[in-house]
């Protein structure tokens, strides 16, 4: 639809009232700005530099929240994957003798190698036991008494330094 002239006319005629206006508030005698006294500036000075540090802190929370969920995302498909490799090491150690030798038997442990190296490419380490002294925080005693771990049972893993899976153990007496 097409401006007319006079829709034109009326159209500047209410800018130049809006504006003559808007220049009205902002026009004021210079004698009606109070002065900021140095008191109620400091006050303001102050909580802009807490508002500042707020968000400086925000944004380093942020940042490292990030930085742990990226770092332990694969949790949840380790948890599912890792049975899996130590199923595969459950099979090498029940092979017999004859059986070792053969094919079959060597490309399943290259299989369990290339498994591990890349699980610790990931930052998923082996929790040791055997011969170490029990620590409850990374190992779950299913039977004995003891300080001592005298067998694994099950393997327990790490996470980039996190017990994803705790190691399942014997434990004894020192001798």
């Amino acid at each position: 639809m097409p401006f007319t002239k006079e829709k034109k006319e009326k159209k500047n005629e209410n800018e130049e009232t809006i504006n003559a206006e808007n220049n009205e508030d902002v026009k004021s005698d210079p004698a009606d700005v109070q002065p900021i006294q140095a008191d109620e500036l400091a006050v303001l000075d102050n909580k802009y530099r807490r508002a500042l540090a707020d968000y400086q802190n925000l944004l380093k929370q942020t940042a490292n929240e990030k930085t742990e969920f990226i770092k332990y995302a694969n949790e949840r498909i380790l948890l599912e994957i890792l049975p899996v490799y130590d199923n595969l090491k459950i099979s090498l150690s029940h092979i017999d003798e004859v059986a070792k030798t053969s094919g079959w038997a060597e490309g399943v442990k290259y299989i369990v190698k290339q498994f591990k190296d890349v699980l610790e490419n990931f930052g998923v380490s082996e929790i040791r036991t055997d011969g170490e002294k029990f620590d409850p925080s990374s190992m779950e005693a299913i039977s004995g008494q003891g300080e001592k771990v005298v067998k694994e049972l099950k393997p327990g893993y790490r996470l980039n330094g996190r017990v994803v899976i705790a190691a399942r153990v014997e434990v004894g007496e020192e001798n």
